[in-house]
């Protein structure tokens, strides 16, 4: 079987001349290319992929960061970015950081991780001071999914977070609603990070649009999952007169936000109605109304991103468009309201 080392000694070169020129990147001469591809031709020698990568000193990895990769949107982004990974002929590899200060120690300030991956891609991961440091310190080229903290030099996608909660308020203000409240996300809790800042000031935005002034009673924080959107309605209820249209910063709150509703004796949306943000996989299940976001979409973009640079060769098929360059100049998605069963004009007393 002839290897990348015999076409080297024939061509007269080295493997790494030998893996840059097959997989015709713009450093090798024309020259040499011909000389390569003639012994390659004369040897009848196939790429091997992973021993091209390897003769150019690449692994032919990427890290991939999340917070919990349970979640429904850091599952679906993760999903998408593998297929586009395989296709490329790049493997993944998964870092879950689960709460755990060590495992976000180890993945993002481990000096000897350039040794293991190519490249690093960052989904909705609240970054500190020392984990900025630590990321410049590996020279990876990386890019970063969602909004939260971003890393110098390298590109960002991410949807308007502001627009999103923006559209869910106004369909309801829309609908007749006056009385609208809010579930959002912890500050404390490491998902939410900025994404529940710009959630509130997209409803707060809606509110005063249209001449509502946002009443801090009816704005509750907790964490982004069902149970915290259960809690955080139980909470806003006890708290007297019940609102007649609820915002939740995502799907799975809206989710808790219905149980929670149903559970007094609430109908939705006869009495309450609901509106989520992300356009979770149960969303249509449960008829729930919400502004969707592209996950997957934004996962295949990023990973595009990641690998171009790379001269990694694309998945077959129609090719990502890119928008945007740079962390500065973000590519933001649209994002777009589905209309469902949840949400209704407010009943008449």
């Amino acid at each position: 079987m002839t290897r990348i080392d015999d076409v080297a000694r024939l061509a007269g070169v080295s493997t790494a001349t030998v893996s840059r020129a097959l997989r015709g990147l713009p450093t090798v001469s024309a020259a040499t290319r011909r000389r390569v591809l003639a012994a390659a031709e004369q040897l009848d020698y196939e790429v091997s992929p992973s021993a091209s990568r390897l003769a150019g000193g690449r692994t032919g990895t990427v890290a991939v960061v999340v917070p919990r990769i349970t979640r429904w949107f850091f599952s679906t982004v993760v999903e998408a970015v593998e297929e586009y990974l395989h296709q490329s002929g790049y493997d993944l590899l998964l870092y879950n950081l689960g709460g755990r200060e060590q495992v976000r120690q180890r993945v993002l300030r481990t000096a000897n991780l350039h040794k293991r991956v190519d490249a690093m891609m960052l989904v909705a991961t609240p970054l500190r001071p020392a984990d900025l440091t630590a990321l410049a310190t590996l020279e990876l080229p990386g890019v970063t999914i969602s909004s939260g903290s971003r890393v110098p030099n390298w590109p960002c996608v991410r949807i308007d977070d502001v627009a999103a909660a923006r559209a869910a308020t106004k369909h309801l203000i829309d609908l007749g609603h006056h009385r609208i409240a809010h579930i959002s996300g912890d500050p404390d809790d490491e998902l939410a990070f900025t994404t529940h800042l710009d959630r509130r000031r997209g409803y707060q935005a809606a509110l005063r649009s249209a001449g509502l002034r946002p009443d801090p009673t009816l704005d509750i924080e907790s964490t982004f999952t069902i149970d915290g959107g259960n809690r955080a309605t139980a909470e806003l209820l006890a708290r007297g007169e019940p609102p007649t249209a609820i915002v939740a910063a995502c799907d799975e709150m809206a989710m808790g936000a219905m149980t929670a509703l149903r559970e007094v004796g609430l109908r939705v949306p006869q009495d309450v109605s609901v509106v989520g943000i992300d356009d979770h996989d149960l969303a249509g299940v449960l008829g729930l109304s919400t502004v969707a976001q592209p996950a997957a979409e934004q996962g295949r973009l990023a990973a595009q991103m990641l690998l171009d640079p790379l001269g990694a060769r694309p998945p077959s098929g129609p090719i990502v468009s890119q928008r945007g360059t740079g962390c500065d100049t973000p590519v933001v998605l649209p994002t777009r309201l589905v209309v469902r069963d949840s949400t209704a004009p407010p009943r008449a007393h």
